[in-house]
């Protein structure tokens, strides 16, 4: 009998009527013969609900015990839906059981808000499984050595159930969202976008960590590591859809190239919103200022993405480097209270009104003259490129916020895919 996990979204688990669909859907799977673990998300909003009371009380703080409350508070989202699942499970005659991530336990580090996952004990859950039960597992959380309950980060559900897939030794990890796959960018922004049947692990997770939300990076990573089958597909579909038909929907996560990912150069155009760019401006130019301004970044637990460093002038340089939009002042608080004046730099600015923009496809390590392409577009649209990154298979840039939709609509148009494939 083959064991597979389900993950479900936030928006599949949005009410009681949408909960007793995913039961049915999982109770269809079960009666087939598979051994199912499901790791449900919150329902939708109710973490946001939840992080927003805690801001009417007090104010953000970056203080250690501030941030295990959060932990505490945010984490009875999924245990609320978990226990929820669990009784509309029962409803449908299937034998249940819901677990708190603690209870297993899901072992993590104790960087609150942002834990990592370091171990899964899986007696428990492979005991229930021998008896027949379904088995919900709370997705986003953990404990800490100091028996803290710690949360993942906004997305960690999805890395959650790849962790219980790989802990598990799962036949496939299948992805229930509110879209029915992967699309070559977003269709809200460009209706012409294509749902591709495949992507590489590597396209996706490029795509993941250039601000496409359909699935978390790190679930990707994790995915890509233990080499753990990934689908992603609908949970909108009817419940009662054919099994094989639905094992076969949304787009397949691949470990390997095919011919016809050769053919596409680009598979698809990410953009992220949630950018912040931070310039450190007239810093001695000398061996060790780099380290000097991320270390201290990194001991503050907060994540450096694109980075650059101007030509030195007159033995000074400018430093600038992109954070997530929500650690934009801190950020610029600890630079200023501790960084700058022991640097002796100019000055510190910060601008929140900036994304990103990449093209990603597997293709281009076989093309040239695919950035240049790229920034002729943004060019011809009248954007200017404020930062530029690249790797084998991608080109990032950092541009003024205000033409994201523009960038996204001409660049998707510009790699023809709006077009159907082969």
């Amino acid at each position: 009998m083959s064991l597979i996990v389900h993950k479900y979204g936030g928006t599949s688990m949005g009410s009681t009527d949408r909960i007793k669909n995913v039961a049915k859907r999982v109770a269809k799977w079960s009666r087939a013969g598979y051994q199912m673990v499901v790791v449900p998300s919150a329902m939708s909003g109710e973490t946001n609900r939840l992080l927003g009371l805690a801001k009417e009380l007090a104010p953000s703080s970056a203080s250690m015990s501030y941030q295990r409350e959060l932990d505490m508070l945010a984490s009875t989202g999924e245990q609320a839906s978990s226990a929820l699942l669990a009784i509309a499970l029962q409803a449908e005659g299937v034998e249940s059981v819901s677990y708190a991530g603690w209870q297993l336990p899901i072992r993590t580090n104790s960087a609150f808000t942002k834990a990592r996952i370091e171990s899964i004990e899986d007696k428990r859950v492979m005991a229930d499984l021998d008896k027949g039960k379904v088995v919900i597992i709370t997705g986003f959380q953990g404990v800490d050595e100091h028996s803290n309950i710690t949360t993942l980060g906004r997305g960690g559900s999805d890395t959650s159930a790849v962790a219980i897939a790989v802990a598990l030794k799962a036949s496939e990890c299948l992805i229930y969202t509110d879209v029915d796959g992967v699309y070559t960018t977003d269709p809200r922004v460009v209706p012409e976008a294509k749902r591709l049947l495949t992507i590489s692990f590597e396209e996706m997770l490029e795509m993941a960590s250039m601000g496409s939300k359909v699935l978390q990076i790190r679930s990707v990573e994790f995915a890509g590591k233990y080499k753990v089958p990934l689908r992603v597909l609908s949970s909108f579909t009817p419940w009662d859809i054919d099994l094989t038909e639905e094992a076969r929907s949304g787009t397949l996560i691949s470990f390997e190239e095919d011919e016809k990912m050769e053919q596409a150069i680009v598979s698809g155009i990410a953009f992220n919103r949630d950018e912040a760019k931070i310039s450190v401006l007239g810093v001695p130019d000398k061996p060790g200022i780099a380290y000097q301004i991320l270390g201290a970044v990194a001991q503050a637990n907060i994540e450096v993405d694109m980075i650059i460093q101007n030509i030195s002038r007159d033995g000074k340089t400018d430093f600038s480097f992109t954070v997530h939009r929500n650690d934009h002042a801190k950020t610029l608080d600890l630079l200023k209270s501790q960084v700058i004046p022991e640097l002796g730099a100019a000055e510190v600015v910060g601008d929140t009104k900036i994304c990103k923009v990449s093209i990603v496809g597997i293709g281009m390590r076989s093309h040239v003259g695919v950035a240049s392409k790229m920034f002729k577009t943004l060019s011809e649209e009248g954007i200017n490129i404020q930062m530029i990154s690249t790797s084998e298979i991608k080109t990032s840039v950092v541009i003024d916020e205000k033409y994201m939709e523009l960038a996204v609509r001409a660049l998707h148009k510009t790699f023809d895919l709006d077009q159907d494939r082969a």
